[in-house]
Order: C-alpha cells, then structure tokens, then sequence
C-alpha cells in the first residue's frame, strides 16, 4: 500500500479501529431498508454530532457531509448498484459499478477516505458474481493510481425464498473462503459478516490479513447487539460498518457512543448498553 494510501486510512481508523455508519441503503431500491432514513440530512446532522470514525453513502448523499465545516467523520463512498437485496427473485441478477469508466471519480471529487464494494456469492448465481470480481478488478486498478483504499463486502447469501430477501449467512466455512478471495483479489479493508459462533470470527481475520470491520445486518434487539459486537472485537475485528442497528433505533446517536466505546475503550456488552441508556 502507498504512503497516500496510507495517510487516507488514517482518516479512517483511530488507532487502528473504525465505526463506519452506513446509511448507504437507498442504492437497494428495497423499502424496509430506508425506514429511519426518509430524512436522510437530519439522520446525517445527528450522525456527524455523534461524531463516529466514519459515515458511509452514496456519491448522491455525500455532499451532505462533505458540506460540513469542521471536524467531522471521514466518508466512505460505496461504488456499485445491485439487486441482491430485494425482496423477489430477479429473473437476472446483476452488480454494476455507477461509473465503470472512471469508477472511483466521484470518491476523488468528494474526498472519500475509502471506497466499498459488493462480493456477492449467491446459490445457482455465477453471473452476479463474475460482475463482482469484474467491478473490484476495474477498482483496484483505479484504487492503484490514486492511492484509494479499497474496502470489499464478501457477503454469502442465502438462496431465494429464506426470508424477507436475499439474507445473508453466517455460516464460517463459506464466509472465510469468500473473504480469502476478496484478500486475493486486493482488498485494503474487509467487510465481513459474523459468523454464527461469535469464537470462530477470528478465522475470518485470519484469512483477510488486512483490517475487519464486522457487518452489522437487520436491527437486533441493542443489548444482544452490543454484547455481540463486543465479542467480535475480542475476536481481532477491527471495528464494525453498521446500519440499520444504528439509524433504526430511538437514539442513533446513544448507540454511537455505546458502539465507540466498545470498538476504542474496549467497553463490555453490558458497559456499552449502560453508557446507551445514561445518554
């Protein structure tokens, strides 16, 4: 990794660890996704007040941060456009970058820290998932020549039909080849789901040798969440890229600091939902 590179990433991480918000959830194109987000520039004034490592949108939304004078949280901007999450089975699945041709300009324009992208892997899919390795190919190059770090989202998916929509699983003996691969392919930072016992994560940070953040998913119950999150962290994760669990609940701003406390004090679970309901 260039030294350009490497002073983005220090935009991004704290000491080695990172909360990235992601509220990147219109580009779905799926409704359940966009509840806590219909006012979209009050969510991203009460987030940049919350002041977590970082928030991640879409080119169309980042002015919003990127408008704001003062000391705010860095911007990851994520790169491609798919229909993996909605709730019907598509006739064609597809993943495409919003700008094939010059895929990380608008991450340039903005002054992201970051971009992301989508790894799909999904049962009796192979089309969606060479888009995949086609848009990180055309990344990485550019991420190259601009000195961009390059976060990539391997995510096993759930066949059709379990579930509201494609869900994603936890499931370590298919996330951790996925996330290999996305290693392989050049990933700076992994975004990777947990696994479904919490003391098997550490494989997964294993196999990407670069930092990891711990997806977050569909909105838990906060306790569970917190407690979760916490054991993860002890598992070497670097941090998380939550949503949802942040913006769908009453107080995104308290979950903030709950979840800050965890990823940079070392906060338990039962500490960081104490510091959520003191405020």
């Amino acid at each position: 990794m260039s030294a350009t590179s490497k002073v983005r990433l220090n935009r991004l991480f704290n000491n080695g660890k990172c909360l990235d918000v992601a509220i990147d959830h219109g580009i779905a194109n799926e409704p359940d996704f966009l509840i806590g987000l219909e006012d979209i520039s009050g969510v991203m004034r009460n987030l940049i007040t919350a002041q977590p490592d970082a928030i991640q949108v879409n080119y169309g939304q980042a002015d919003l941060l990127q408008c704001v004078q003062g000391k705010k949280p860095a911007l990851v901007m994520r790169t491609d456009v798919g229909n993996a999450y909605n709730a019907a089975r598509h006739r064609e699945m597809w993943a495409v970058l919003h700008n094939p041709d010059e895929p990380i300009l608008a991450a340039l324009q903005m002054d992201a820290a970051a971009v992301v992208v989508n790894l799909y892997l999904i049962p009796d899919e192979p089309g969606i998932f060479r888009m995949c390795v086609e848009n990180i190919g055309r990344l990485r190059q550019a991420c190259d020549k601009y000195a961009m770090p390059l976060m990539i989202e391997p995510l096993v998916m759930a066949p059709a039909g379990q579930g509201a929509a494609y869900g994603s699983l936890g499931d370590v003996e298919k996330i951790v080849p996925l996330v290999r691969l996305a290693r392989e392919l050049g990933a700076d930072i992994i975004k990777a789901d947990p696994t479904d016992n919490v003391e098997d994560f550490h494989r997964v940070v294993e196999a990407a040798r670069c930092p990891t953040l711990v997806r977050g998913g569909g909105k838990g119950e906060l306790g569970p969440v917190l407690a979760k999150s916490a054991a993860i962290m002890a598992q070497g994760a670097s941090g998380m890229v939550y949503g949802r669990n942040v913006y769908q609940h009453d107080n995104p701003s308290r979950v903030v600091k709950a979840l800050m406390a965890i990823i940079h004090q070392g906060a338990s679970g039962p500490d960081a939902l104490e510091i959520y309901q003191q405020g």
